[in-house]
């Protein structure tokens, strides 16, 4: 799979790409940790967005077999259900129209999960990632209502490149 490393002048220009897409005024803003948090302040702060909440979702690698699970069959791992480690209580999203962010969409189970967790409160969701990747999407005939990029590469965003001291490099005053 082709590999893109963007640098944060990048990751500007799609954010000034997506702000002009937003019709009307949300509610509030829910953010998907981790990938979410840095798109997610941006667009807040562009907008002027206060009310803003964060979910945390993950996705087990070994999906838990159920009660009539048979012995040796091992169903796939795109399969598993999400495991909610953060959610907003549902009183935070009912009746607001909430823009749900996080950094991309590959297969988009995270963020059609979160949608329906939102749906199901009661809040009217909307979808923005900075990069929509239709060609991995598990789901077709959905997509992202507001995305900066369509792309079929494995992106990699400046907030993940390796930090740390070990990653510092010394330079000695001449």
């Amino acid at each position: 799979m082709r590999r893109e490393v963007l640098t944060w002048a990048d990751v500007d220009a799609l954010i000034d790409h997506l702000i002009p897409q937003f019709e009307g005024e949300f509610d509030a803003m829910l953010i998907i940790t981790r990938g979410g948090i840095i798109p997610g302040g941006l667009i807040s702060e562009a907008l002027d967005l206060r009310y803003i909440l964060t979910a945390a979702v993950r996705f087990p690698k070994t999906p838990r077999p159920g009660p009539d699970a048979h012995p040796v069959a091992e169903p796939p791992k795109l399969l598993t259900w999400p495991e909610f480690l953060q959610f907003p209580e549902d009183e935070l999203l009912v009746g607001r129209r909430t823009l749900i962010v996080d950094d991309v969409w590959g297969s988009g189970r995270t963020i059609t999960a979160v949608k329906g967790r939102v749906e199901a409160a009661g809040g009217y969701p909307e979808l923005c990632v900075l990069h929509y990747n239709p060609y991995r999407s598990l789901f077709p005939k959905h997509a992202p209502n507001y995305y900066a990029a369509i792309t079929d590469a494995y992106i990699v965003y400046p907030w993940e490149l390796p930090r740390g001291p070990e990653m510092v490099s010394v330079v000695e005053a001449e």
